[in-house]
């Protein structure tokens, strides 16, 4: 199952049309496949730069045209494992950590003229594919079963990080050749493996028992600042699109979002960035995201999700 038949597929159960994903997951792969339904299709710009983690599995001694053993092989290096120890193979893991420069897999999904590199892979056609970095927050090697040729690792990374690559890059380092056996996305962003419902349980739920495990539509934003708008005229001209004086707010926290990654090259608004709350009988309401002009010293919004009568956010609250 691809990433766009989940996505499918959560259509036909829910009966909504306006839904997407914020990650691909390959076929192959499992784990955790944030999906994004009705209005909060609209958030998903600001979930790309969330770190995602994984738990791969990589086979020695392989090199294979698709870096994972479900391709044709291209080399046998298995005779050379005997050379190695599990020392070596975690120093050659440990050699990734940080900002990097990767190759994307020729069989994969990236654009190159118009197509999709696994189209001109699979007819035979050879283009330069040039490297990009990305950043690897954190890698550590878990297990090594050198009598199985297995070696079994957690990754944090950036968006359009390919573990597929990893593992080949890491077989080449080793000199054996290595390419990936299993993969398990168990983050991402704010979301974990522990909170997922499988796509089976998800259909037999029901409409309502869906509502349960559908997540705030905030619940992502957890590197944008957090302001509040107890004005209830000024939080209704800032569902209005109006923008809001910086004086009229709250503010209770900053954005995270800073240049120590390296690999960070957002949008410089996201280090303004701030949801927009107002507070109706003790409940906060999340209005929308807005970006912090200090020339002017106002919030501007960005985007509003929430339009209506203030009187009335408390029982919006409740339907969502």
């Amino acid at each position: 199952m691809t990433s766009h038949d989940c996505v499918q597929a959560i259509r036909k159960i829910t009966g909504i049309k306006r839904i997407g994903h914020t990650g691909t997951l390959d076929p192959q792969a499992d784990g955790v496949l944030p999906i994004c339904i009705g209005g909060a299709v609209r958030i998903m710009e600001y979930l790309d730069l969330d770190f995602k983690t994984y738990r791969a599995e990589m086979e020695l001694g392989l090199v294979t045209e698709t870096q994972d053993i479900w391709g044709s092989v291209v080399s046998d290096g298995r005779d050379k494992i005997n050379d190695l120890s599990a020392e070596s193979i975690g120093s050659a893991f440990e050699s990734f950590n940080g900002l990097i420069e990767q190759t994307p897999p020729k069989y994969s999904a990236l654009k190159y003229a118009g197509k999709r590199l696994y189209e001109y892979a699979r007819a035979g056609v050879e283009i330069e594919i040039k490297k990009r970095n990305v950043f690897i927050k954190d890698i550590s090697v878990n297990d090594v079963d050198l009598t199985g040729h297995k070696v079994s690792f957690n990754v944090t990374c950036s968006k359009g990080t390919y573990v597929r690559a990893i593992c080949n890059d890491v077989g080449a380092m080793l000199g054996c050749g290595g390419a990936m056996s299993g993969l398990t996305r168990v983050a991402s962003g704010a979301f974990s493996l522990e909170d997922a419902v499988t796509l089976s349980g998800l259909s037999d739920m029901g409409k309502d028992g869906i509502k349960d495990v559908i997540k705030p539509v905030d619940f992502p934003l957890v590197h944008f600042g957090r302001a509040i708008i107890n004005d209830e005229g000024t939080a209704e001209r800032f569902t209005n699109g109006r923008p809001v004086a910086f004086a009229d707010a709250v503010v209770e926290d900053a954005p995270e979002y800073s240049l120590k990654e390296p690999y960070f090259a957002i949008r410089e608004e996201y280090k303004r960035a701030y949801n927009m709350y107002t507070v109706q009988s003790g409940q906060s309401v999340f209005l929308g995201v807005a970006f912090l002009d200090g020339e002017n010293r106002e919030f501007a919004a960005d985007k509003v999700f929430f339009k209506g009568e203030i009187s009335e956010a408390v029982q919006f609250a409740g339907r969502n």
